[in-house]
């Protein structure tokens, strides 16, 4: 391979190893690459590094100090901006090795994204750059080795231009341990309190690109969608979901049939370590392009005790498929707020149930299995299934922003980029990004300002995708913002106030009757001329918490927030709750009402298809063979309010296994023929015929033809045989004749025809039978004599050996 295909981690390492290198031919060196001591000397490589500047850092999603056998960990490595890195290395090595053998490393990594990672080729259980290319984050999956192995060290290095980042200790090396049997159960969470002050708002925005296009196979054109959105910020006492963990009913519910009812009621059960439900409608369908429909978004917040933020989202139809966050922690290590956090998103499996494609009929799985990330390996009729074992496309972006912040901030090292800095610079482009595949028209004049005042606002501009020459390839947004401010306002002048958002309403003053509230915005750019902020930091305005304060009446909190509508089509009903803070000093029962409802109108539910649940499996032939019927059945998944859905909800079609076997069936034995011989020893015959032949399997014919042997009186020899001949040959002609007038006696008035002539015999040799008939010529009219029938004769023939 050329040097200029290498991962640039690879060219750059070379240039630190200037002992080994120093006297020996290049042979020799490559031989050494190559060597098993290759992934040691990686990490036993020096560079040059900036002390105190922790622009890079290594994390394993969680943070946790405890691994569990078996489990999936995302791990990411990034760069704060402004900085960046070119190439990487990521290795896991069991606590004390230096990486010589093959034993000395610890799990197993899986690639994300193959266009950002591989596997290194002189060190396989390395993970390194696919391509040479500034770059600010990337993520694998590590595979926790099997139990005994005790505590695994993650190292990272990074290259930025010519300089090699190594940390033996501090923010890219992590040391995590195996969990004991006696602590299984305990979360992997973060167990470190967070030490900012104040509160944080966040905005998390989130971007489905799971569609036709990105994700082919079996695609559920018709059904496809993403359930409404669930989650909230919480403390590490509480945990909505975690790889490795089981799913609760709700986020079975959330897995199975998108509904977030119950994940709802579960959450607000741990209201004291939940400071904001999160929620999100539903998209209908999965994908729709941006300028078409905004992409889903909600608002949150957090504060010292609840720092952490879940969520949760199904990707529908599927058995128990969902995309999320989990434990997500927006505290930094410098008792500040994380400023914005982008995570790149692939499907994990609830372990509710075991079905394999979107539409698979319900399957649950029993014993239940713990919550896992979907691989390409998995099952061969997957949607995501790989023979080769590649990285699943990712199906979404979650972005998470901060917003504005509230009270008094504590962190004792300042944010790596001011929130001013961060929103208003415009963003410095070396190149255009666009790829050469992707075909746009010019861009529109941008629009004008979301704001009025001199409060931060957005502009935006957009242009049309023409045509995308690779599918493989995606192209960028096709809608570009920039920040701006109202007419007469900029960054510019010196006597500008730049203002935070408003935060949410403080709670009412009083406990009953007549207060106030009260919002505040602080000052996000004091004015550079030195003058002073003249904008208000502060709003006030009346509430009204109880209406009667007499020792007969409750004290309440504050009406919360609307639920979302109950329909999601046409007429539902929306509700909202408040609690109840004290009850009457008089002992009185409280009346005052703690749930207020009202009816809300959605969509008219003609426009949302019926929500049906997959076909179940043909049922059984109704036969064990020919021809029968068999059976299908589905649900109807949609809730009643949506209408009457006329979609069929069972099928029944034709069905065909092997014939019936048909056995063969014979006629009765005839009557024994005469004797074959006039003296002497001789054989007589019997046959029979076959009325059906045997077909598909059934029992074969027994024997049509049966011999017998007979014995007529000794034949006598010489003159007087011909005299006996003549005398046996008259005697017949004589009982023929009485048999005919025999006939005609018991048949007075039943007229016959004459015999006919013998039939061909059936068979050439082996004995065979002919036939004769005497029809009936004139029948009598009289009752009495019924019997007056066609007669029929057989005799032997052929009866000569074959």
């Amino acid at each position: 391979m050329g040097a200029h295909l290498q991962p640039l981690a690879l060219r750059l390492l070379a240039l630190t190893f200037p002992l080994v290198a120093k006297g020996f031919p290049d042979e020799t060196l490559e031989k050494a690459a190559k060597s098993e001591g290759y992934c040691s000397r990686i990490l036993r490589a020096q560079g040059t590094r900036r002390e105190g500047y922790n622009e890079f850092s290594l994390r394993v999603e969680g943070d946790p100090e405890f691994y569990k056998p078996g489990n999936s960990y995302r791990v990411t490595l990034s760069a704060a901006t402004p900085a960046y890195f070119r190439g990487f290395t990521l290795i896991a090595l069991k606590e004390g090795k230096e990486g010589d053998k093959e034993e000395d490393h610890a799990g197993s990594f899986q690639i994300i994204d193959e266009e950002e990672t591989q596997f290194m080729s002189n060190c396989p259980v390395a993970v390194t750059e696919s391509t040479p290319r500034r770059r600010t984050r990337i993520q694998v999956f590590w595979t926790a080795p099997p139990a005994g192995t005790g505590c695994v060290i993650l190292k990272a290095s990074i290259v930025q231009k010519r300089i090699i980042y190594f940390q033996d200790e501090g923010s890219l090396t992590k040391k995590i341990c195996e969990q004991d049997s006696a602590s299984e159960g305990v979360t992997d969470k973060p167990i470190l309190d967070c030490c900012a002050c104040g509160t944080a708002k966040y905005r998390l925005t989130f971007y489905g690109n799971w569609s036709e296009k990105t994700h082919p196979k079996d695609f559920p054109r018709r059904t496809n969608h993403w359930s409404a959105i669930i989650g909230s910020s919480h403390s590490k006492n509480y945990i909505l979901w975690e790889y490795g963990g089981y799913a609760s009913e709700g986020v079975k519910q959330v897995a199975e049939l998108g509904s977030p009812v119950k994940m709802e009621e579960e959450i607000r059960q741990q209201s004291d370590e939940v400071l904001t439900v999160i929620k999100a409608k539903a998209q209908w369908p999965a994908w729709q392009p941006l300028n078409v429909r905004a992409a889903p978004s909600a608002e949150f917040s957090v504060d010292r005790h609840r720092h952490l933020m879940s969520f949760l989202t199904m990707l529908g139809p599927s058995p128990d498929w969902n995309v999320g966050l989990s434990a997500e922690d927006l505290c930094t290590k410098d008792c500040g707020w994380v400023q914005k956090v982008v995570q790149d998103l692939i499907p994990w499996d609830a372990g509710t149930d075991s079905g394999v494609t979107y539409e698979s009929p319900n399957k649950p799985t029993v014993p239940q299995e713990k919550i896992r990330p979907l691989t390409s390996l998995d099952h061969p009729q997957s949607p995501f299934y790989d023979p080769e074992g590649g990285s699943i496309k990712l199906v979404a972006r979650v972005v998470i922003e901060r917003i504005a912040r509230k009270g008094e901030q504590c962190n004792i090292v300042p944010d790596n980029i001011d929130d001013i800095v961060a929103d208003l610079a415009p963003e410095e482009k070396e190149e255009d990004d666009t790829p050469e595949t992707c075909i746009y028209s010019n861009w529109s004049p941008w629009s004008a300002c979301s704001s009025s005042t001199c409060e931060k606002g957005k502009r935006m501009r957009q242009r049309m995708l023409k045509a995308q020459l690779d599918l493989s390839v995606p192209c960028p947004d096709t809608q570009d913002f920039q920040p701006c401010m109202g007419p007469g306002c900029s960054d510019e002048d010196g006597s500008t106030c730049m203002m935070s958002d408003w935060i949410t309403w403080s709670p009412c003053s009083v406990s009953c009757g007549m207060g106030t509230r009260s919002r505040e915005r602080y000052v996000k750019q004091f004015p550079e001329d030195g003058s002073m902020c003249k904008v208000p930091t502060e709003e006030t305005e009346k509430c009204i918490v109880n209406e009667e304060c007499s020792p007969s009446s409750c004290l309440v909190t504050e009406w919360g927030e609307w639920d979302e509508c109950s329909a999601s089509c046409g007429t539902g009903m929306k509700r909202r709750h408040r609690m109840i803070k004290m009850t009457p000093a008089d002992g009185s029962m409280c009346k005052a009402e703690t749930t207020e409802a009202e009816k809300c109108m959605m969509p008219e539910c003609h426009t949302i298809p019926c929500l049906l649940s997959p076909w179940s499996e043909w049922s059984d032939c109704s036969v064990t063979c020919g021809k029968g019927m068999r059976t299908r059945q589905r649900m109807l998944k949609s809730a009643a309010e949506l209408g009457d859905c006329n979609e069929e909800l069972e099928q029944a079609e034709k069905c065909m296994l092997p014939e019936c076997p048909i056995h063969c069936e014979l006629t009765e034995w005839s009557q024994w023929s005469e004797c074959n011989t006039s003296c002497g020893k001789g054989h007589m015959i019997r046959t029979r015929m076959i009325k059906t032949e045997p077909q598909f399997g059934g029992a074969a014919c027994p024997e049509t033809v049966q011999r017998s042997k007979c014995r007529v009186r000794k034949c006598l020899r010489g003159a007087g045989m011909e005299k006996r001949r003549w005398k046996e040959a008259r005697e017949k002609r004589r009982s023929e004749q009485a048999k005919k007038s025999l006939d005609s006696e018991q048949y007075p008035v039943c007229r016959m025809k004459p015999w006919t002539a013998w039939t061909e015999c059936s068979t050439l040799c082996g004995g065979g039978i002919q036939e004769r008939y005497m029809m009936v010529k004139k029948r009598s009219k009289s009752t009495q004599f019924t019997s007056c029938k066609d007669k029929k004769e057989l005799r032997a023939c052929n009866v000569h050996p074959c």
